[in-house]
Protein backbone atom coordinates (compact mmCIF):
# COMPACT_ATOMS: atom_id res chain seq x y z
CA UNK A 1 0.00 0.00 0.00
CA UNK A 2 2.84 2.11 0.58
CA UNK A 3 3.63 2.50 -3.10
CA UNK A 4 0.44 3.93 -3.89
CA UNK A 5 0.74 6.29 -1.44
CA UNK A 6 4.08 7.31 -2.71
CA UNK A 7 3.00 7.33 -6.97
CA UNK A 8 -0.35 9.49 -5.17
CA UNK A 9 1.70 11.71 -3.86
CA UNK A 10 4.89 11.96 -6.83
CA UNK A 11 2.04 12.20 -9.05
CA UNK A 12 -0.18 14.72 -7.64
CA UNK A 13 3.36 17.33 -6.88
CA UNK A 14 3.39 16.49 -10.74
CA UNK A 15 -0.22 17.99 -11.13
CA UNK A 16 -0.39 20.67 -8.60
CA UNK A 17 3.04 22.18 -10.89
CA UNK A 18 1.94 21.55 -14.29
CA UNK A 19 4.96 21.33 -15.80
CA UNK A 20 5.72 19.90 -19.25
CA UNK A 21 6.48 16.31 -19.01
CA UNK A 22 5.98 15.82 -15.15
CA UNK A 23 3.04 13.14 -15.07
CA UNK A 24 3.83 8.77 -15.39
CA UNK A 25 1.39 9.72 -18.73
CA UNK A 26 3.85 12.20 -20.21
CA UNK A 27 6.73 9.66 -19.56
CA UNK A 28 5.05 7.13 -20.87
CA UNK A 29 3.70 9.14 -24.00
CA UNK A 30 7.42 10.08 -24.73
CA UNK A 31 8.84 6.62 -23.47
CA UNK A 32 6.59 5.17 -26.41
CA UNK A 33 6.79 7.79 -28.89
CA UNK A 34 2.98 8.81 -28.85
CA UNK A 35 2.93 12.13 -29.10
CA UNK A 36 0.28 14.62 -29.99
CA UNK A 37 -2.29 14.10 -32.62
CA UNK A 38 -0.15 15.88 -35.57
CA UNK A 39 3.12 16.18 -33.90
CA UNK A 40 3.72 12.09 -33.78
CA UNK A 41 6.77 11.13 -34.11
CA UNK A 42 7.51 8.50 -37.40
CA UNK A 43 7.30 5.51 -36.84
CA UNK A 44 10.41 2.94 -36.97
CA UNK A 45 11.18 -0.64 -35.74
CA UNK A 46 12.48 0.76 -32.95
CA UNK A 47 9.40 2.53 -32.18
CA UNK A 48 7.51 -0.41 -32.87
CA UNK A 49 9.17 -2.37 -31.09
CA UNK A 50 8.95 -0.62 -27.67
CA UNK A 51 5.33 -0.18 -28.62
CA UNK A 52 5.04 -4.16 -28.34
CA UNK A 53 7.10 -4.64 -25.43
CA UNK A 54 4.43 -1.71 -23.84
CA UNK A 55 1.24 -3.80 -24.91
CA UNK A 56 2.55 -7.30 -24.21
CA UNK A 57 3.43 -6.27 -20.86
CA UNK A 58 0.26 -4.18 -20.07
CA UNK A 59 -1.70 -7.60 -21.37
CA UNK A 60 0.63 -10.23 -18.71
CA UNK A 61 -0.89 -7.75 -16.03
CA UNK A 62 -3.96 -7.35 -16.92
CA UNK A 63 -4.22 -11.78 -17.27
CA UNK A 64 -1.96 -11.34 -13.80
CA UNK A 65 -4.48 -9.75 -11.80
CA UNK A 66 -7.31 -12.11 -13.23
CA UNK A 67 -6.02 -15.10 -12.57
CA UNK A 68 -4.72 -14.52 -9.01
CA UNK A 69 -1.10 -14.74 -10.19
CA UNK A 70 -1.08 -17.84 -12.04
CA UNK A 71 0.31 -15.75 -15.25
Amino acid sequence: MGWLALFALVEGVALARKAPGDTLSEHVWRWFAIGEPGKRPRVTGWVRLRRFALLAGLAWLVLHFLTGGLF
